[in-house]
């Protein structure tokens, strides 16, 4: 083939293909692509909106989430304080009258009281070195009748007073201080020189210290009553009264072991009766129409209606000192 045939030829082909030898230039595909790299473009960009709004919103929630839980936790944080100062406050209010009460008593014992430690035997009557000066606790509180000590529990070694009702010093110390520790007591319907068949004495019993009647409780246990049968009257008189406990136990504070007036030796026997019955234990000691007891009270901190009640009986009365 000549070359002029040929070119001919290639230039024939070259008019099919649109004459230039590229892709025939076409303008709707041209738009139709431009629109869809925009649309690809839009939708991109919303999805990088709408990515960066949730991670705002989460981010948002978790803020507030944060700052509700601080919030309450600083709530329960300030709940707790002051609950905490609350009790604090009650603990103090409590334990203070405890103390004050307790120094007062150690302040008496010291003006009052004389122990001679140096080596004198002490005897049933447990007077050996044991003195109190009347003179000072009345100078003090003229409503004084006796002091009362036991050699176990020892703590139990207080002056004891007695006015016109059996309220006064249920919240009234020896020094007439307000106080929850109160004072011993004699019923105001007892003789004050000891002198009836039955003379009732009465303290507390305290939840913490130990103080005033709280350590009478020993005595449920007949083990205890055997190795510290005794306790003491010291009287202004001069005399010290030695009574060995000969019955121990709860009763109701309505039961006839209150009972304080008997008509006749028959009726004080049935009540010493009553009274070994309603005992934890059984004492060997001889009590009788003749003799003359001593009942101590306290409350049980267990039922507002029971008392534990101590009694002994007068087995020895001699000058205090002999």
């Amino acid at each position: 083939m000549d070359r002029e045939e040929k070119h001919t030829r290639e230039s024939e082909k070259r008019t099919e293909r649109g004459g230039s030898g590229r892709s025939p230039a076409n303008p709707d595909a041209r738009r139709r692509k431009s629109a869809d790299r925009r649309k690809k473009a839009s939708a991109s960009g919303a999805q990088r909106r709408g990515q960066g709004k949730r991670g705002a919103d989460g981010h948002g929630k978790k803020r507030r989430r944060r700052s509700a839980f601080n919030i309450g936790s600083t709530v329960v944080l300030i709940a707790a304080v002051c609950v905490f100062v609350f009790s604090l406050y009650q603990l103090v209010t409590m334990l203070v009258p405890y103390y004050s009460g307790g120094q007062e008593y150690d302040k008496i014992r010291d003006l009052a009281i004389t122990v001679d430690d140096t080596g004198g035997e002490t005897g049933e009557d447990g007077s050996g070195g044991f003195s109190v000066d009347f003179d000072v606790l009345l100078e003090e509180n003229e409503d004084t009748v006796a002091w009362i000590r036991f050699d176990e529990p020892s703590i139990i070694n207080y002056p004891v007073v007695k006015s016109a009702d059996n309220s006064d010093y249920l919240t009234k110390t020896f020094t007439a201080n307000d106080n929850k520790l109160g004072a011993i007591f004699v019923d105001y319907r007892n003789a004050s020189d000891f002198s009836d068949r039955n003379t009732f004495i009465y303290g507390h019993h305290l939840n913490v210290g130990g103080e005033m009647f709280s350590e009478l409780v020993e005595y449920e246990d007949e083990s205890f009553c055997r190795e510290n049968p005794y306790f003491y009257i010291y009287t202004p008189d001069g005399k010290v009264r030695t009574y060995t406990v000969f019955s121990a136990g709860v009763v109701k504070d309505t039961a006839e072991n209150y009972n304080i007036t008997y008509n006749s030796d028959e009726d004080f026997e049935n009540y010493i009766n009553l009274c070994r019955e309603s005992s934890n234990y059984q004492v060997d000691v001889e009590v009788n129409a003749q003799s003359k007891i001593v009942s101590l009270s306290t409350c049980t901190n267990v039922r507002d209606d029971e008392r534990f009640l101590v009694q002994g009986v007068l087995t020895s009365e001699e000058p205090a000192g002999q």
